[in-house]
C-alpha cells in the first residue's frame, strides 16, 4: 500500500466496485486472502494517515489481530496501551512495537477484561494518565467449547465479547468524548451472519450450549452495541466501528475452529486481518467522503459492520433480518442489559 498513490479516478472506482461486489458475492473471495489481495490493488489502497501523539488502547494484543494492529498502528505513529492476559506474550508484542517504531510510547496491561476489578484498576489508571484518546480497539475475544463462567457468573462467551467491552468504553468515556474526532473499533466477526439477535437468547444455559453459536450471537451483539456507541455519542465526535476481519491465521482460530484449518493458504495473515482495524482507527469512513453512505440507506457514516475498507450489509440471510424499528430497540435493549451487569448504580437512560 502506498501513502502518496493520489487521487483515484472514477473509471478507477467503479472497477473498484464491481470487482468488490463480484468478490461479495462470493463470500469465499470475499472472506479469504484473495479478497484483500484483489481489493487492495484494485482499489490501490494507501497508508492510513499518520496518528503521532495520538493514544490508543487495544484489547487482545498479545497475539493474532490485536498484535498485528498494535504492530501497523505504532508504524503510523500512535501511542500505545496495550491490554492482553499472557504477560510474557504481551511483552513480546511491545519488544516488537518498539523495534518497529525505534522507541516511542508504549505500556503494557496485563489484565482479565472479565474480572470487574481489574478493570476498574486499569480504567482508573488510564484516565489519571491521559487526557485524551483517540482510539479504543475491542480486539480480545476467543471461542469456548465448553460452558464456562465469568466471575459475576455471566455466561463466558458473553461476559468476554459484550459486557467486557461495554464496561471499559464506559468508564473510558470521559476521555472519549472529550477527544476531538475519536473512534472506537470493535473486531467482531463474519459468523455473526448467521445469527440473529435477540436478548433473550443472547446468554446460553449449560444445558444447550453450543459454543459456535455463542460466539456467533455475541458477535452479532457486538454490532449492535457499535450502533448504540455511534448513536449516543456521535454528536460528542466519537465514531463507532465494528469490523470483521475475514478468515485469519490465528492462534484463536487454530484452537476455536480447527476446523478451519483445511483452508490454508486461503486464510489471510493476521496483518490482513487487521488493515481495515487500523484503517478505522485512523478514521477512514470520516476522512474519506467515497465511503459514506447514500443519505437513504444508513442515518450516519459511523456505526455499521466493515470488511476491507468498505461497509457491508449487516444481512444475509432472512432469518436473521431485523426492521430499523426492531434495531432501535435492539440498541436500547442491550444497553439497559449491559448497564445493569456492569454499572448499575448508574443512571442510563434510553435515546
Amino acid at each position: 500500500m502506498s501513502p502518496d498513490a493520489g487521487p483515484e479516478p472514477a473509471s478507477g472506482r467503479l472497477l473498484a466496485d464491481v470487482v468488490d461486489w463480484a468478490l461479495e458475492a462470493s463470500v469465499v473471495g470475499s472472506f479469504s486472502r484473495i479478497g484483500i489481495a484483489v481489493r487492495s490493488r484494485v482499489g490501490r489502497w494507501t497508508t492510513p494517515p499518520r496518528l503521532d501523539g495520538k493514544v490508543v488502547i487495544v484489547t487482545g494484543a498479545s497475539s493474532g489481530i490485536g498484535r498485528a494492529a498494535a504492530i501497523d498502528l505504532a508504524r503510523i505513529g500512535t501511542d500505545l496501551h496495550l491490554v492482553g492476559r499472557d504477560p510474557e506474550r504481551l511483552a513480546a508484542t511491545q519488544r516488537a512495537v518498539v523495534a518497529v517504531r525505534g522507541g516511542g510510547r508504549v505500556e503494557i496491561s496485563p489484565l482479565d477484561l472479565v474480572d470487574p476489578d481489574q478493570v476498574v484498576a486499569f480504567a482508573e489508571r488510564v484516565m489519571t494518565s491521559e487526557d485524551r484518546l483517540h482510539g479504543l480497539i475491542h480486539n480480545a475475544g476467543a471461542l469456548f467449547p465448553d460452558h464456562r463462567t465469568a466471575p459475576d457468573g455471566t455466561e463466558l462467551t458473553v461476559a468476554t465479547h459484550v459486557l467486557a467491552p461495554f464496561r471499559l468504553t464506559w468508564l473510558l468515556s470521559p476521555l472519549l468524548r472529550r477527544s476531538p474526532s475519536s473512534v472506537i473499533v470493535t473486531v467482531s466477526s463474519g459468523g455473526m451472519y448467521t445469527q440473529r439477535f435477540d436478548i433473550d437468547r443472547l446468554e446460553l444455559a449449560p444445558g444447550g450450549y453450543n459454543g459456535v453459536t455463542s460466539y456467533a450471537r455475541a458477535k452479532r451483539a457486538q454490532v449492535v452495541l457499535a450502533h448504540e456507541w455511534a448513536r449516543r455519542w456521535g454528536s460528542d465526535g466519537v465514531a463507532s466501528y465494528a469490523m470483521h476481519p475475514g478468515w485469519v491465521n490465528t492462534p484463536g482460530l487454530a484452537t476455536g475452529l480447527p476446523s478451519f484449518a483445511h483452508l490454508g493458504p486461503l486464510l489471510r495473515t493476521p496483518s490482513q486481518g487487521a488493515d481495515t482495524v487500523v484503517w478505522l482507527a485512523a478514521d477512514g469512513p470520516r476522512r474519506d467522503a467515497s465511503h459514506v453512505p447514500d443519505a437513504g440507506a444508513v442515518e450516519e457514516p459511523s456505526g455499521g459492520i466493515w470488511l476491507d475498507r468498505h461497509r457491508r450489509p449487516e444481512y444475509y440471510l432472512p432469518t436473521t433480518y431485523r426492521s430499523p424499528t426492531r434495531r432501535r430497540r435492539d440498541g436500547d435493549e442491550l444497553w439497559q442489559w449491559c448497564a445493569a451487569r456492569t454499572i448499575p448504580d448508574a443512571v442510563v437512560a434510553p435515546l
